[in-house]
């Protein structure tokens, strides 16, 4: 039977799927690298498939411009050194004007599931906005917040709280072929 071969081939993709890990500043979701499958369009945050981006080209983003900003407790209110961050993004992205990506909101763990996750919005929207104020086209942009859900320290103190009060910007797909 031939079917049996696809259906454990299937069956151990979906097992590797369910056991990955959380995107980092140099994977994006759906991304296989340059000769990866299209992103598609079910996974997709903007609805239709596009195709992956190379992993160079993330890691070029993430050491040019920078993948993450940083914000006060409580707040998502944009410092200084965040508006030069994204000012640098905005900047990395208008030579890559097919890249399209997502900003993840994070908080950390301090306040309610529900708070963080309305907080981690705020922030992800504020760098979105920041990133369409300075030429980055918003139809190029989602954003999504993880609250308190993906810390990147996980531990409970002034340091690690620090780390996780961020918004992420992560390069999804090289737009529609």
């Amino acid at each position: 039977m031939e079917i049996r071969p696809l259906a454990v081939a299937a069956c151990a993709l979906l097992a590797l799927a369910a056991c990955a890990s959380k995107p980092t500043s140099s994977t994006s979701p759906g991304s296989g690298g340059a000769d990866g499958p299209p992103v598609a369009a079910e996974d997709s945050p903007f609805g239709e498939p596009g195709r992956p981006v190379p992993l160079a080209l993330q890691q070029e983003f993430a050491q040019t411009a920078g993948d993450r900003v940083y914000f006060a407790f409580d707040s998502h209110a944009l410092s200084p050194e965040a508006r030069e961050a994204l000012t640098r993004q905005a900047y990395w992205l208008s030579l890559h004007a097919q890249v399209r990506v997502m900003v993840a909101g994070n908080c950390d763990e301090r306040g309610t599931r529900q708070y963080n996750f309305a907080l981690g919005s705020r922030r992800a929207a504020a760098a979105r906005d920041f990133l369409v104020e300075h030429g980055v086209a918003a139809s190029r942009i989602r954003t999504v917040s993880y609250g308190r859900e993906r810390p990147l320290d996980p531990a409970s103190n002034d340091a690690a709280w620090a780390r996780n009060r961020n918004a992420q910007t992560v390069l999804i797909d090289l737009g529609p072929s």
